[in-house]
């Protein structure tokens, strides 16, 4: 063997020891010495000698002294191979303990994952495309989706769909009730603000009276039912798909399955349930709330008097626009439990995956609500309703 040319001696206050030695011109090897824990004030491979380095192609360990030791010691090591690696020289770890080449070799296993930033397209034109080829793959396990849910809700109303009832009401309450105070800010400052918009552009021919006609007909017909929708699709359709995005997680729907339940009838169906239930009655009550913001602008600014502004919305008011509003209102929440809960059946298997889908679940609901809306928009229109 080719005598030592060089040798160098690092020693820690309370016992670790490391010895460095020049077996050949281009051949290193480091000794390990003493006790290396990270309460003994370790040394890092940065702080090691540049010198020892140089035009050298192989480095190799010692052991035979070495003590006991912790996590430091495969730190340490793992900087130090890693200095090697950056410049080209070959590693021997075979005098290392056997504990240390295993952790070693796990750390070594996985490469460091490098987050590259997603290259955004182009031009408009280019996301635009994007968008709608997304939209396009994903529109069969969609439309397989809604075939379960409809084939669900055919089972439920011939009684042979299985889930529980007293779920179906707790869902009800979360949905409902819970949701008014939500319901009624909203609601209240849109009847305001329709109130005030209508009432400039009324005073011109001073017809300041019609503010109940155009408050009434339009949170009763349209407004009530389109805000409530998005107000769901925010609160409700988020926390379906967080919901059952969490289940996929940890694998319960999957347990499911397995158990032979459907999971359509026994996690979707009460929650569409709920949502067409509640929806069109917080329709109702969110056109009430519009109508009051209504009355209270016009008596309190315009001195429109309150029976005057009672009979008139009477007046205008007609049993269709009802109809209308809660059929909106049934659509609306059937479409934003279904957004919600095809993200959730559709999340990843990371916690990541939840807040995605949950993000995802709003935008879906809210435009099915957008299209839903213009299609039963022209065809009241085309029917005369």
């Amino acid at each position: 063997m080719t005598a030592a040319h060089s040798s160098a001696a690092n020693r820690g206050a309370a016992g670790w020891k490391l010895d460095s030695r020049r077996v050949a011109e281009d051949e290193l090897e480091i000794a390990l010495a003493g006790r290396w824990s990270l309460d003994e004030n370790l040394p890092s491979a940065a702080s090691l000698d540049a010198s020892l380095f140089e035009n050298l192609r192989r480095l190799r360990f010692g052991a035979a002294e070495l003590g006991a030791w912790d996590s430091g010691l495969p730190t340490f090591l793992a900087e130090l191979i890693k200095r090697c690696a950056e410049r080209g020289i070959e590693v021997d770890r075979s005098g290392l303990p056997l504990g240390v080449q295993r952790l070693l070799a796990m750390a070594f296993a996985v490469p460091e994952r490098e987050l590259a930033r997603a290259e955004a397209p182009g031009g408009l034109l280019a996301r635009v495309g994007t968008a709608t080829l997304e939209f396009f793959r994903g529109a069969p396990e969609m439309l397989r989706f809604l075939g379960e849910v409809t084939l669900s809700l055919g089972r439920f109303v011939t009684g042979r769909a299985h889930y529980r009832r007293a779920e179906l009401w707790l869902l009800v309450e979360q949905v409902g009730p819970r949701a008014l105070v939500i319901v009624s800010v909203i609601s209240f400052l849109v009847g305001l603000i329709l109130a005030y918009l209508g009432a400039d552009q009324l005073a011109l021919f001073g017809a300041q009276i019609f503010i109940a006609d155009l408050v009434g007909i339009g949170m009763v017909r349209e407004i009530g039912a389109l805000m409530t929708g998005i107000i769901i699709a925010g609160r409700t359709g988020a926390a379906f798909a967080a919901q059952l995005g969490t289940m996929q997680v940890n694998e319960e729907i999957d347990a499911f399955r397995t158990l032979g339940i459907s999971q359509v009838d026994f996690l979707v169906l009460p929650r569409i349930l709920a949502l067409m239930l509640m929806v069109p009655l917080l329709t109702l009550y969110a056109g009430f709330v519009g109508m009051l913001a209504g009355l209270l602008v016009s008596v309190t600014i315009f001195d429109i008097g309150v029976f005057e502004y009672y009979n008139e919305t009477l007046r205008a008011l007609e049993l269709r626009h009802f109809a209308v509003g809660v059929s909106k209102g049934l659509a609306y929440g059937a479409v934003v439990a279904f957004a919600g809960c095809l993200r959730g059946i559709q999340c990843g298997r990371s916690a990541e995956a939840v807040g995605e889908a949950a993000t995802s679940a709003v935008v879906t609901g809210i435009l099915l609500i957008t299209i839903v809306a213009s299609v039963m928009t022209i065809l009241y229109y085309n029917l005369g309703i």
